[in-house]
């Protein structure tokens, strides 16, 4: 796919934004090959983990502004408002798709991570980050407000207040301090190592296990159903209980070596 590579090497998709000499910066066809790669994932049974990651000097500056004037040019009724996949639109799938894969999606951030790169990393279960990269909701530096998913998104990752706060300034701020506010999970001096190495340990874990858990954790947050909920946690424990996974993970403990997956 233009703009993105997939590699899957041990169970661990290796997805990467190549468009490096331009930080990743996000034009249509761009964002068309980043929900490829999350499509082309979805159904891979081999796939246990995914890690993301940015070629380059950073993970993704946002927007290519030279799109600006070719949008300005165009009915924005008819570029944004038709729900071209399930009930949004192709903006919004770019950082959605990850939601939708059903193994864990691991960013890795250097660089910058700003407006729409903000958004798409905010769609995956856990970001890795390099203290020195900038963060920013950068939508409002152009006059515009986040629409690529992020109010979906963010709401979960993030304070009210904190979200409320970088939405209606734009500005941008360290990894450190995006970890206490929610953006980012973790820091690491080398993300892209500790993505894979996270995706390495995650793929070694029960595959329907995994899947069941992303699953539930994303039912629980969407749902204010406390009675469905429970019932969920139910209906995933019990399709894994006694099945060959967790009979295999049981044997693996028991006998002190790694579980073998088929």
């Amino acid at each position: 796919m233009a703009r993105v590579s997939i590699v899957i090497e041990n169970h661990v998709a290796h997805v990467t934004l190549t468009r490096g000499d331009k930080m990743n910066a996000l034009d249509v066809e761009m964002v068309d090959s980043i929900i490829a790669a999350g499509q082309a994932l979805i159904d891979n049974d081999d796939v246990r983990a995914v890690v993301v990651s940015g070629e380059g000097t950073a993970f993704c500056a946002g927007l290519d502004v030279m799109n600006f004037a070719k949008f300005a040019n165009q009915d924005p009724e008819g570029l944004v408002m038709p729900r071209t996949h399930g009930n949004g639109n192709s903006f919004q799938e770019v950082s959605l798709v990850w939601r939708r894969v059903p193994v864990p999606v691991i960013f890795a951030l250097h660089g910058v991570c700003y407006g729409g790169g903000m958004q798409i990393a905010s769609g995956g279960d856990i970001r890795i980050a390099h203290p020195d990269t900038k963060l920013a909701i950068m939508e409002m530096k152009w006059g515009l407000v986040p629409d690529m998913g992020g109010m979906i998104t963010l709401p979960h990752l993030m304070r009210a207040d904190h979200l409320r706060r970088l939405t209606y300034t734009a500005d941008s701020i360290l990894a450190p301090q995006a970890m206490e506010m929610g953006l980012v999970t973790e820091l690491s001096d080398d993300p892209l190592q500790a993505a894979r190495d996270l995706a390495a340990k995650i793929a070694l874990k029960s595959p329907s296990a995994i899947r069941a858990a992303k699953r539930l954790l994303e039912f629980a947050e969407t749902s204010d159903d406390e009675e469905a909920v429970l019932l969920k946690e139910s209906r995933e424990q019990t399709d894994l209980i006694g099945k060959a996974h967790q009979m295999e993970v049981i044997a693996a403990n028991m006998q002190k070596r790694d579980p073998v997956f088929k």
